[in-house]
């Protein structure tokens, strides 16, 4: 076949511009390609988890070597095309009453894991209709990559001091994805250097001071971690008043970044806010029984903290609201088939009950079988006790 009919000129610096330019047509908004390399953050990923700071997320230990190199995901990997997808649309709504907050990449009606890998299976496909014999596999955050240094190696943008990937173009909004290619490519220059300077706005904003130092967050402190990744368990009593709205995830760093001031909106229908997630009233989401729960969120990624999760923290979030008008939707919670729901009601009624709520707590400590439940009736009652004296 002749050279110039050939599918793609063998070129590497125009096969690169041209898959580039087709990750642009499917709906990416940045693009970058890097060497199939060791990634330099990984050493400092083993020792993050050595010190203990991702929490219950155990599929991180239990993979922590396939994260070495992506060939570990794809054997005949050479280049990792690295992308991002713009999530910003409204700004945050004003809440009121018994409204809790969600973070914005959750506003639209359909997992974003679902977006992507549409669109990435449209690329992977365009690419092959032009290399017939290069192997590709998208991944999103499921897969073992660490994104955030390839995505710095391919030139997208720095790792901020919130250990976000930052571009002065896109800010922080946005999700990142890979597609693993088995052809060598004309790699994107690295970006060498941070643009954070002196800020620490997002280090100063956290609620919960989930930050040791700069580039290194400890998840058991984060709110995101506490509201989706820590699904069967109480969270931890000294950190529920700094969660304050956030029912699920958490956006303060991002928010205060001067970064993301004039980031751009997202295109993206899938992404557009609804008005069922854009803000939740917790009251009325401790309603909902476990066939409504699914019916509402399970194409959503709320429905990753299970319905226990997302109720324990919408208790929560009451508790922290201080809105009297909640104590009868989480009086009924004190009686939930799931024990993480209920211990959660009790701490939220320790904090808005009153001489009435204390003897409903009183009749509840009767008949609760569950020690984590029972110890935070007993608290509940003393906090109530001790501002009747």
């Amino acid at each position: 076949m002749a050279e110039e009919s050939a599918p793609l000129e063998r070129d590497q610096s125009q096969q690169s511009t041209l898959i580039k330019q087709m990750a642009y047509e499917v709906g990416f908004d940045l693009a970058g390609i890097a060497p199939a390399v060791s990634p330099e953050g990984y050493h400092r990923f083993l020792d993050w988890l050595d010190q203990g700071y991702a929490g219950e997320m155990s599929y991180l230990e239990r993979r922590k070597d396939v994260y070495e190199h992506p060939r570990t995901v794809m054997g005949s990997v050479r280049s990792v095309l690295m992308l991002a997808l713009n999530y910003r649309t409204d700004e945050p709504p004003s809440l009121s009453g018994t409204q809790a907050r969600i973070s914005r990449y959750a506003w639209g009606n359909d997992d974003y894991h679902n977006v992507i890998r549409k669109k990435l299976k449209e690329l992977s496909k365009r690419i092959r209709e032009h290399l017939p014999d290069c192997e590709t596999r998208g991944v999103v955050d499921t897969a073992p990559l660490l994104e955030r240094d390839f995505a710095q190696l391919a030139g997208m943008g720095w790792i901020g001091k919130n250990t976000l990937l930052l571009s002065k173009s896109e800010g922080s909004w946005f999700f990142l994805a890979g597609m693993l290619l088995s052809y060598e490519l004309e790699y994107d220059a690295p970006h060498q250097t941070s643009h954070c300077g002196t800020c620490t706005r997002c280090l100063d904003a956290c609620p919960t001071d989930a930050f040791i130092e700069a580039g290194t967050l400890d998840a058991r402190k984060c709110i995101s971690y506490l509201t989706i990744e820590l699904r069967d368990q109480p969270i931890p009593g000294e950190l529920r008043a700094g969660m304050q709205e956030w029912m699920f995830g958490c956006d303060v760093c991002q928010d205060v970044c001067p970064w993301n001031h004039k980031a751009p909106l997202s295109h993206e229908p899938a992404f557009r806010p609804d008005e069922r997630f854009t803000p939740v009233d917790a009251v009325e989401l401790l309603s909902l029984d476990k066939t409504a729960f699914e019916e509402r969120f399970r194409s959503t990624p709320m429905s990753r903290p299970r319905r226990a999760g997302l109720l324990r923290n919408a208790a929560i979030v009451l508790g922290n609201l201080g809105d009297s008008s909640a104590v009868p939707a989480l009086l009924k919670a004190l009686h939930d088939s799931e024990a993480l729901i209920r211990g959660a009601a009790a701490w939220a009624l320790g904090n808005l009950g009153d001489e009435a709520v204390f003897a409903l707590l009183n009749q509840r400590l009767a008949v609760e079988v569950e020690p984590d439940v029972i110890q935070e009736l007993k608290q509940a009652m003393t906090e109530i006790k001790n501002r009747s004296e």
